[in-house]
């Protein structure tokens, strides 16, 4: 009779990260990655306790790669610019995983990392503690919102963008001006969601933290 072959937390890890960008986490399951390593659910079980803890710890690799190498330079705007670029970047090679990143919270060492070079940056900037928490949530919302409507359209098939394209441009440029005139005035002007995402992403980080300089600046 063959032994089940035993796999690390890392080893689980690479094939689960390998299963998540060919589909997205509702259709991930453990059973569908415990055939993948040629094992049961109940080995699997042994090393995470659900879905959700082993999802939490995927997206946590991802975190812990982009704060690989980080080191604190210039002002505290510059600092969580950084953070941003970083999350950003590791996240858009592997698209599919950028929604776990929002839906399942993490608690590792990536997490405690972006958390921490987070709140040093806010720290420094002379907010008073109170409004740090305040600005952490909130830039970690327009965060993992952005990054996650950049990688819900990076991992789309080619037929499915062009598809898309195809249903907006029926809506904007067809729209009846009688019924939608502000719609069919601007409708030229209008893009889709995909149309200069990174500028889109850089400008909306950076109107919060030009609100936070004015916060600072009216102490």
């Amino acid at each position: 009779m063959s032994r089940r072959r035993r796999w690390s937390s890392e080893g689980i890890l690479d094939t689960a990260a390998e299963l998540l960008q060919g589909s997205d986490a509702d259709a991930f399951s453990v059973r569908k990655l415990a055939a993948s390593l040629g094992t049961d659910s109940s080995s699997l079980y042994r090393h995470y306790r659900s879905k959700t803890e082993l999802l939490r710890a995927v997206g946590d690799r991802v975190l812990l790669a982009a704060m690989q190498g980080y080191r604190p330079g210039g002002d505290w705007m510059q600092c969580i610019t950084d953070i941003a670029s970083r999350l950003r970047d590791s996240f858009a090679q592997q698209p599919q995983l950028a929604t776990v990143w929002g839906r399942y919270a993490s608690s590792g060492t990536g997490s405690r990392a972006v958390m921490e070079a987070l709140l040093q940056a806010l720290q420094s900037s002379g907010l008073p503690n109170e409004r740090v928490c305040i600005h952490y949530h909130r830039i970690v919302i327009l965060l993992s919102a952005l990054i996650a409507a950049d990688g819900g359209i990076s991992a789309l098939a080619t037929k499915e963008r062009q598809q898309g394209m195809e249903l907006f441009r029926v809506a904007v440029l067809g729209a009846d001006p009688s019924e939608y005139p502000a719609l069919a005035h601007f409708a030229r002007g209008i893009r889709p969601l995909e149309a200069d995402r990174q500028a889109a992403f850089a400008e909306l980080l950076a109107a919060h933290l030009n609100q936070i300089r004015v916060e600072v600046d009216a102490r």
